[in-house]
């Protein structure tokens, strides 16, 4: 069938094969343009390996450091006709490339919040790899199922204490206008730390641990987000960012867990992109839009696989100690933070509105980044032709 892309809000309802195939090709071909990577992992679990971070970060570790890796993903296959998820596309490339490269590449597709899931996984550990050297946790969902009380738990984005009030991008009918938001209860901000913060990082942690598939010197890493001041009632001081503060105690917890096995846990707080998670958050899409503009200005701008690898290369195999910042972060949104590009930023969001949206950012570049998500506007690929739908992962 000939597949195009139809867009609903921040979501693309249909994802092309091809075009998602030649995404992973060019991000692999970006990581080997580098060379390889000395000292990195070799046996990697990437929790939530089937777009955006995950996805880069099991690329990085497999074609710059040459792991083995076995990823967890939960992506719809094609049915009835209709187009599988774009991760299900990522996973299904990534899978292919890797084995045609002799690397092991292990995908298992399902709730990894469940306790099930953790145990296939643990499983696949033992008959692949034997133990792992690395654990990546990159899971972003709206929801999640308490795997020991049956409750469903939902999160939100909502600000803390005060209602919010502020530019926002309305990406479908690109108009620059004011969206107010009403404070989060008590219960929406325990919802939220439930699906997006530390816990089930820490359940995957101690059932790894327990069953020892864990290797000596292990790493794990999870990632985060701060953001400059504009974001921060919806981001860093709202929901989301009391859910991420729950990755710091979790990283403590889990430091204890892994104490034996001279272990380490760590949060890395990456750049801000697009991402099916960024583009629903209200605010950060016109923030985003400005923020491309000026660092391809500046020369520094970054895409999720440049991110990773430099991750990688610069700091988690650099020969040295990982450099963090005062609270033990990793702090990959260095470049976005530099003075100069934020005092830029903050200076065009007063002046802009729809009428100079084109002008002051860079919303067509912010599109394209959008539907390359989906697999569209991908160079090389003819999205006039027909196209195999139903394609298989053999990991």
């Amino acid at each position: 069938m000939v597949v195009k892309p139809r867009v609903r809000s921040f979501i693309c309802l249909t994802s092309h094969p091809t075009g998602c195939a030649q995404n992973v090709q060019q991000q692999i071909n970006y990581v080997k343009k580098q060379g390889p990577i000395k000292d990195g992992p070799k046996r990697v679990l990437v929790v939530g390996s089937s777009t955006g971070y995950g996805l880069s970060s099991r690329i990085a570790a497999a074609f710059g450091c040459g792991a083995d890796t076995i990823g967890v993903f939960f992506e719809k296959p094609s049915e009835k006709g209709r187009t599988a998820s774009a991760g299900w596309y990522n996973a299904c490339a990534f899978d292919k490339a890797a084995k045609e490269a002799g690397l092991v590449a292990k995908s298992l597709n399902g709730d990894a919040f469940s306790d099930e899931m953790k145990q296939q996984t643990i499983e696949a550990i033992r008959e692949s790899v034997g133990q792992v050297d690395q654990v990546i946790y990159s899971l972003a969902s709206p929801r999640r199922v308490d795997p020991e009380t049956g409750q469903t738990w939902k999160a939100v984005l909502k600000p803390i204490g005060d209602s919010f009030e502020n530019k926002n991008l309305d990406t479908d009918k690109k108009v620059v206008s004011t969206v107010s938001i009403d404070p989060a209860s008590d219960d929406d901000i325990e919802n939220t730390v439930k699906v997006m913060g530390g816990e089930d990082w820490e359940r995957w942690m101690n059932a790894l641990t327990d069953a020892n598939v864990l290797a000596q010197g292990v790493q794990t890493i999870a990632y985060s987000y701060i953001g400059p001041e504009v974001t921060w009632p919806i981001y860093t001081n709202g929901t989301i960012g009391r859910a991420k503060a729950d990755l710091d105690r979790a990283v403590r917890s889990i430091n204890a867990k892994l104490s034996d096995l001279n272990g380490r846990a760590l949060v890395s707080v990456n750049k801000a992109l697009v991402t099916q998670a960024s583009s629903a958050i209200p605010v950060v899409p016109l923030y985003i839009s400005i923020l491309f503009k000026t660092m391809k200005a500046a020369g520094n701008h970054e895409g999720c696989i440049e991110q990773m690898d430099r991750l990688y290369r610069d700091r988690l195999c650099n020969g040295n100690d990982i450099p963090t910042d005062e609270d033990g972060r990793i702090r990959l949104d260095d470049w976005e933070m530099l003075p100069d590009i934020q005092q830029k930023v903050a200076g065009t969001w007063v002046r802009i509105n729809t009428e100079n949206l084109d002008e002051l950012a860079d919303f067509k570049g912010y599109q394209e980044e959008f539907l390359r998500l989906f697999g569209f506007g991908i160079e090389g690929v003819d999205y006039d032709a027909d196209v195999e739908v139903e394609v298989d992962i053999h990991g």
